[in-house]
């Protein structure tokens, strides 16, 4: 159901869009935000005016998931609208010194390549991480436009990876820039808004704030190792004061946008969509959830999630709809009117009937898979039962109660367990029948 938050604008039901409408779309998807750092999720410690705002014009999920626990793994399911596992993506992509083959290979049927074929201009600004040879870059995927970094982090300021080389692009071009890669991600994205402002566009910003390093901005004096992840244990880990500014510009950055929808009389004929990709890190708070990052774990994989469509989306409202990453990549090419072929075999769905309210909650069941230094975690989330199995350990919570994944009731519910797990194991061998099929395929994901 869609709940209103005082003061409420009242939920309605509005027809579904006319082909002709043909909406914009700026999806912003952020790295490594915690669920409680910006004001509509809880933030106390971190000031968040331009997310509070797109959540008081939108609505905002409160069960929303990333298809994956780390970066790679649920860029691949947006791009894809499928399971990740279903390309042999689980891992992040390591970094092109490292001697990195591996990658997304184009199928025709991606996000962008659809809208594309529907008459969109499409955009990619900020991370990109799935494939760094032109044969898996952002424009053979079907983005007209890419502008920014193919790995999965770089310096906020010289704008070199983790292995000290040029980490930023136009297209497959390497360029220079100077500034904060946050500032620049966003005055990027507003000058493709403010280029195509004439003709139906589609643009994922996509935020490489707040991931590690965590380098404030205005201070590129700061020294941080970007080479490797700063535990709590580093002598230059970086602080939560650090971090909350990074998150702050962050905000400034969406604001920028949202002022540019504004000034350009787009606001109304454009969906806005802000998500994340994983929980957060060590200095994130990830809220009442448990864990982090890397995990199957509700702190691993829930994440903020708010829409905007004005006229279409109840205002200042929030929705207990369960969603994941790939679900938005359906709901954008069903609210494109853009045709899916077949051969796309999308797995997620159409949040938008649900959000204005022409029909109810849809339940879900939701598979999530991780092998990460040698320790695998799954889980199944099968309505109001989440099934963790952590290396040779096994969960059962009943989520509608327990959100913070504290009381196992393995001993009360064993026949949940065993359900749930023959779910989650009959699902593993679909998907990786499937990507060994790709392997053993010329041009497969593990092809230059």
């Amino acid at each position: 159901m869609l709940t209103a938050v005082p003061p409420a604008a009242p939920a309605h039901s509005a027809p579904p869009p006319a082909p002709a409408a043909r909406p914009n779309v700026v999806l912003i998807i952020t790295d490594d935000l915690g669920y409680a750092d910006i004001g509509p999720y809880g933030a106390t410690d971190v000031r968040t005016p331009h997310l509070d705002r797109l959540a008081r014009e939108g609505t905002r999920f409160t069960q929303f998931y990333a298809n994956g626990v780390l970066c790679t793994p649920t860029r691949a399911g947006l791009i894809t609208g499928r399971y990740q596992q279903r390309y042999g993506l689980e891992v992040p992509l390591g970094g092109p010194a490292s001697g990195e083959r591996g990658g997304l290979v184009p199928t025709g049927t991606s996000l962008p390549q659809l809208l594309r074929a529907n008459g969109y201009t499409t955009a990619l600004v900020g991370k990109w991480h799935l494939g760094y040879t032109p044969t898996m870059s952002p424009g053979a995927h079907g983005f007209d436009w890419f502008w920014g970094l193919k790995s999965g982090y770089h310096d906020y300021y010289r704008h070199t990876d983790g292995a000290g080389r040029p980490d930023l692009f136009e297209n497959d071009t390497p360029i220079r820039a100077e500034g904060y890669s946050t500032d620049l991600i966003a005055q990027q994205a507003v000058a493709f808004i403010e280029r195509e402002r004439d003709r139906p566009f589609f643009i994922d910003v996509a935020f490489n704030a707040p991931h590690w390093p965590f380098q404030p901005p205005d201070r590129p004096t700061v020294a941080r190792d970007n080479g490797r992840l700063l535990s709590p244990s580093d002598s230059a880990a970086g602080t939560r004061a650090d971090y909350v500014a990074m998150v702050e510009r962050l905000d400034r950055g969406v604001g920028t946008i949202l002022r540019a929808l504004d000034r350009l009389a787009l606001r109304e004929r454009t969906i806005v969509i802000f998500t994340n990709d994983n929980g957060g890190e060590w200095l994130s708070n990830n809220g009442p959830f448990f864990n982090r990052k890397y995990t199957v774990w509700e702190g691993g994989i829930r994440v903020p999630t708010i829409v905007r469509w004005p006229g279409r989306v109840p205002a200042n409202a929030r929705t207990a709809q369960v969603g994941i990453t790939m679900d938005l990549t359906a709901s954008v090419l069903a609210a494109t009117a853009t045709p899916v072929p077949d051969s796309a075999r999308l797995e997620g769905i159409d949040l938008f009937p649900v959000l204005r309210g022409a029909r109810p909650i849809m339940p879900r069941t939701l598979f999530w898979r991780s092998t990460f230094e040698g320790r695998t975690q799954r889980a199944v989330r099968d309505g109001r039962w989440k099934y963790v199995r952590d290396a040779n350990h096994d969960f059962v919570f009943d989520l509608s109660t327990d959100t913070g994944e504290r009381r196992d009731l393995t001993r009360l519910h064993p026949a949940i367990a065993r359900r749930l797990r023959q779910r989650l194991l009959a699902w593993e061998q679909e998907v990786d029948t499937e990507a060994h099929s790709r392997r053993a395929t010329p041009g497969g994901p593990t092809e230059p």
